[in-house]
């Protein structure tokens, strides 16, 4: 559970640990708190029939596997010949296209038109996200083919055409680019992190044909294929061997099942047969019986397998999916205990001694803040409030993710302290006496909670008792998002409605853009839309509204002769940025990254680049939230503002970040025609629905895209009274409001100008 929007990037994967104030520490879940030596603290229980052979025989594999293969770096030498014409070098767009780096391993399922839409989408929604691609190999589809997954249809559901098939096409688009290939059935349950874990361990320069080795029908030779049920493993040489036979083999080897004609395939022309065991390294698997419950398989060739099969219907992938994952979890329990009680054991080493021991072990040391600014402030709270709010309030109720966490956080603490005083003392919670929180970046989320608490004996006596109990919710397995390649050389096409009520603002606009654009030669260009209402377009062949600030654009296209500042002129009586980005849509490429601004909007070079940065095309689209400054009259009222005011750091402080306005946007102008052709079946509905959105609510409702929203201290705008306009819908005029009320002046400044009119009036 994501605990606020700090921790959207770091996501706490490990559960809470508790602490006593008695002194007494328990530690994650299921883990107990254990000291003292044993007969070998650093032996790991889970290498008894886990992924290796054994200790020894996964060293003695891994070192030969090593000598076998024993790499010599190769010096290309470089001679330029003067007399040929000097060529520019083309890099590759990353480095790992340049030194050949593979991704390791793919996966493909083969399923059929009758299991598509059942046990292939089970497949699809257990395991294969945790492998990096996916693949599912069908010779028909049927018409609706489902969401979220990748389907190659080959076009005839013949078993042994659709093997071929699925073997030519991996070797034919992805063979560079892999160095492994699993083929499984849609009837077969994966283990994607062990199987990813298995190939991280092989050599991808040999040829290996792995799973479960099966003798041909009669039995007479000693090669074995690979049974097609448990999944096998094709390396990349392999595939690269093998490609030249396939045609041959298909008219040559006549079969009925797929594995077997592939498996006699690889033995005829490759001269290998289906192995198991390899490097030290052992494919593991599991046979499912009939009416089996996976709840109740206890075995250790269950627990440690690889692949599990039959896997009859969906259910039972899910169920079996279920069981694994509570087995992945007790193992990471287990390794979790045993790092405890080994860095216990060696803390004796350390200069600090056993002192030196954190709690909870393991997790990094609270922050020390080396002065008094960088002290983490303790957050306090009860069950229905906090007294901490994002708007500066004193008190404000607790709802939302802050009222799940703390719920949470309650339960987990009398959950433990019956799990570590059980059968002596068993608790019931009362209530929430004081609970005070801090995010430590560097180790989580810290608790520290009085509980009025029911306590029970085994005798039935009950007493109510006050307990002090400390929590962690540590920060762990940090999420790095991949984002596709953007670059800050873009060029950003900036857009800027102007109405005649807006117009006097125009000139600081134009000084700052020709001072932090066109001074530095910045790739930015500038377009104008003069919006008209109907009595003013009557007039303009009389008297042009905006006369003056064309005037104003002809001087900078005078000072500057290369550069044009366009224009458009539109008539309308509503405003609305969807009918406005309409024509400026048709007008420019689809590539086209616009920023939509206003003219109370300083435009600089820092927010053009993080502009460039966060506007993704086919991906995301930037709506910054600008920091607004507040009505000088109320900040300063009869006092001149300060000479330090006008730098940008201290202007920050006397104006806040508004979060009701959404007219400043990035976005690339093929994402906007994207979501607006999918708006258009609702407006034939409602015709009004234009005058109801802006661009914001566009790409939310119909882009599917990312909307990246977040403070921009690049982005100021000096203290203007907005215009409201009633014609739009009731939420944009309302943020409209509210962002000119929150704009005068913070609670202090308000409070001193309300005491200062009081003292006045007073005498």
């Amino acid at each position: 559970m994501r605990l606020s929007s700090f921790l959207a990037v770091f996501r706490p994967a490990l559960p809470l640990i508790l602490g006593l104030s008695l002194g007494c520490s328990l530690s994650l879940l299921m883990v107990s708190w254990t000291q003292g030596d044993t007969e070998d603290p650093c032996r790991d229980e889970l290498a008894e029939g886990g992924l290796f052979l054994g200790k020894g025989e996964a060293h003695r594999g891994g070192r030969d596997g090593a000598g076998e293969e024993d790499f010599q770096p190769r010096i290309v030498p470089y001679h330029k010949d003067p007399t040929k014409p000097h060529k520019k070098v083309l890099r590759t767009r990353y480095i790992h296209t340049e030194l050949g780096i593979r991704e390791r391993l793919l996966a493909g399922v083969l399923t059929s038109r009758a299991t598509l839409n059942t046990l292939a989408v089970a497949v699809n929604r257990t395991v294969a996200h945790h492998f990096h691609r996916t693949f599912f190999f069908t010779g028909l589809h049927s018409p609706k083919v489902p969401r979220g997954m990748t389907v190659i249809a080959h076009g005839d559901d013949r078993p042994v055409w659709l093997m071929y098939e699925t073997v030519r096409h991996l070797h034919q688009h992805y063979g560079s680019e892999y160095d492994w290939f699993l083929l499984a059935q849609d009837d077969t349950y994966m283990q994607a992190g062990r199987l990813s874990e298995l190939v991280g361990h092989l050599s991808a320069g040999q040829d290996l044909y792995m799973g479960r080795a099966e003798e041909f029908i009669g039995g007479e030779e000693k090669a074995r294929y690979c049974h097609g049920g448990y999944g096998y493993l094709l390396s990349r040489s392999l595939l690269a061997r093998l490609q030249p036979h396939l045609d041959t083999c298909r008219n040559d080897i006549l079969s009925v099942r797929p594995d077997e004609w592939l498996g006699r395939c690889i033995i005829d022309y490759l001269g290998l047969s289906c192995v198991e065991v390899h490097q030290g390294m052992m494919y593991r698997y599991f046979e499912l019986g009939k009416n089996a419950d996976p709840e109740r398989e206890d075995s250790l060739t269950f627990k440690n397998a690889f692949t599990v099969h039959p896997v009859s219907d969906p259910i039972l992938m899910y169920r079996l999916h279920k069981r694994f994952s509570q087995i992945e979890l007790e193992w990471t329990y287990q390794q979790i205990q045993d790092l405890q009680m080994q860095i216990s054991n060696l803390s004796h080493l350390t200069p600090e001694g056993k002192a030196g021991i954190t709690w909870p072990i393991g997790i990094n040391s609270p922050f020390k803040p080396k002065t008094r600014f960088e002290v983490i402030n303790w957050d306090y709270f009860t069950e229905d409030h906090i007294y901490s709010c994002t708007d500066g309030s004193p008190k404000c109720e607790m709802r939302g993710a802050d009222r799940a966490d703390v719920s949470a956080v309650l339960e987990v603490a009398v959950e433990r302290l019956n799990k570590h005083y059980q059968p002596q003392l068993r608790f019931r919670k009362g209530r929430l006496l004081n609970g005070y929180r801090r995010f430590d970046p560097t180790r989580g989320m810290e608790y520290i909670l009085d509980l009025a608490l029911e306590a029970f004996t085994q005798k039935g006596h009950s007493q109510v008792i006050a307990k002090r109990v400390n929590l962690l919710r540590p920060l762990s397995a940090v999420e790095i998002i991949p984002m596709p390649y953007v670059t800050e050389a873009t060029r950003v096409q900036v857009i800027l409605p102007v109405t005649a009520q807006d117009q006097d603002y125009v000139g600081n606009f134009l000084d700052m853009y020709v001072t932090n654009t066109l001074d530095t030669h910045d790739n930015v260009l500038l377009t104008f839309l003069f919006i008209y209402d109907p009595f003013d377009a009557q007039r303009v062949s009389q008297t042009d509204v905006f006369a003056g600030v064309k005037s104003m654009i002809a001087e900078v296209e005078k000072r500057y002769g290369d550069v044009k500042i366009p224009w458009i002129s539109v008539k309308t009586e509503v405003p609305s940025q969807v009918k406005l980005m309409d024509i400026i849509s048709k007008k420019h490429p689809v590539d086209t990254l616009f920023f939509l601004s206003s003219v109370w909007t300083e435009v600089n070079a820092d927010f053009l680049n993080r502009c460039r940065m966060n506007a993704i095309s086919n991906w995301q689209v930037f709506f910054p939230i600008h920091f607004q400054e507040y009505n000088p009259a109320v900040i300063y009222r009869d006092q001149q503002p300060s000479a330090a005011s006008t730098f940008a750091s201290e202007s920050l402080r006397d104006g806040h970040f508004d979060r009701h306005i959404f007219d400043e946007a990035c976005f690339y102008n093929a994402d906007y025609m994207s979501a607006r052709t999918k708006m258009a079946a609702d407006i034939l509905e409602n015709e009004e629905l234009m005058e109801t959105m802006d661009v914001y609510d566009i790409f939310v409702r119909y882009s599917g895209l990312h909307v990246f929203r977040a403070v921009e201290p690049a982005l100021i705008q000096k203290y203007v009274r907005r215009a409201c306009n009633p014609r739009f819908s009731e939420d944009i005029y309302h943020r409209c409001v509210i962002s000119n009320l929150e704009s005068l002046g913070s609670r202090s400044h308000l409070a001193m100008a309300l005491f200062e009119q009081e003292q006045a009036n007073s005498t």
